[in-house]
């Protein structure tokens, strides 16, 4: 119970936030279209009206104003606003002029690089059965080498899986509330952090985040008033990623609420290298996909992902030990098992 008398000290600024956040994605919806940023439907062989787009700067612009409200500055808060406003100006430009894959990738880069420079990293890593790894032993130039290169890896991997998992409007926001949500409630947990002070700016965060995306959820959901596009998938996805590891790490935990969109572009990437595909090049398999291939609408295979996050979140707050989480993903992976095999047989809607 402890916990959620914690939680309720924060009722207030979590309903402060979700109004922030309605407010800056309600004057986006009002005021782009008379600005001209409107999604192109023709473009993906739709029969309705343009409806408001590059909806990420709305998004950003609610967690912009919601830090500076109520998130303790630092270097490394600081950090991550310039790396994350990196990350939204390239999704933008890639929202209105289509840029190529690598150099998306080399900006997503330097953006994981200024984390790194501004103290935000992964240092060690707790397997079960193996023990710690810790990347902290390899320095060269006053660099962490390993734990650079793992941090890098892992925000760019996060990111990117947001972003493929933006092919139903109200996924992206529903599961980086729920994820976010997540983060939040392990961070003010008692008894696992040994210096819970050091944990308020990324519980902070994690309700910034989380509450945004809630407010953005409300006019994505289908039929959404608004969309995100890149300019929000890859800012939500840099995000989370940074979270997870701000101040210790969660990366079990952030792998478990986020396992079924991540094991899902695994599987894609590997299929596209098998077919002979560039792994980068967009198609209409992903696991979303394959749901409305079946015959679900859209708002059920949200409802399906925000019921799956929410319950693999809850193991992951009540599942503290490195080798609980282990058995965890491995359910997840037997999950996602059975949920393509189903889909192989499953026939397409006619």
């Amino acid at each position: 119970m402890e916990i959620i008398q914690i939680a309720a000290t924060y009722s207030v600024t979590a309903l402060s936030i979700f109004l922030i956040s309605v407010f800056f994605t309600g004057l986006a919806i009002v005021f782009f279209p008379k600005i001209g940023f409107l999604d192109r439907p023709e473009k993906y062989s739709l029969k309705r009206d343009p409806i408001p787009y590059y909806g990420g700067l709305a998004i950003f612009a609610a967690f912009l104003v919601s830090v500076l409200l109520f998130v303790p500055l630092s270097w490394e808060v600081a950090g991550l606003l310039f790396a994350s406003a990196i990350i939204v100006g390239l999704g933008f430009l890639d929202d209105r002029e289509g840029l190529s894959p690598f150099l998306r990738l080399s900006v997503q880069f330097i953006a994981a690089l200024v984390l790194v420079i501004s103290g935000i990293g992964i240092l060690s890593v707790n397997l079960p059965f193996v023990g710690v790894l810790d990347f902290s032993t390899i320095i060269i130039g006053g660099v962490m080498v390993l734990s650079a290169f793992f941090t890098i890896l892992w925000v760019m991997t996060i990111l990117n899986v947001m972003n493929f998992l933006d092919g139903v409007s109200g996924l992206n926001s529903g599961v980086t509330f729920v994820a976010g949500l997540t983060l939040f409630f392990l961070s003010i947990h008692p008894g696992i952090h040994e210096n819970p002070q050091s944990q308020v700016a990324v519980a902070s965060l994690a309700l910034v985040v989380s509450m945004v995306a809630l407010g953005f959820l409300i006019f994505d959901f289908p039929k959404p008033k608004i969309l995100m596009g890149d300019t929000g998938s890859t800012f939500l996805g840099f995000i989370l990623a940074a979270l997870a590891i701000f101040s210790g790490g969660k990366v079990a935990t952030a792998f478990i609420v986020l396992g079924v969109p991540i094991l899902d572009m695994i599987w894609v990437v590997v299929r596209r290298i098998i077919n002979g595909q560039p792994f980068w090049k967009g198609d209409l398999k992903h696991l979303h996909h394959r749901f409305l291939e079946i015959g679900f609408r859209e708002d059920k295979v949200v409802w399906m992902y925000l019921g799956l996050s929410a319950v693999f979140g809850l193991f992951a707050i009540l599942l503290v030990s490195s080798l609980q989480k282990f058995f965890v993903i491995i359910a997840l992976l037997i999950l996602m098992l059975i949920l393509g095999a189903l889909l192989v047989f499953m026939p397409k809607k006619k």
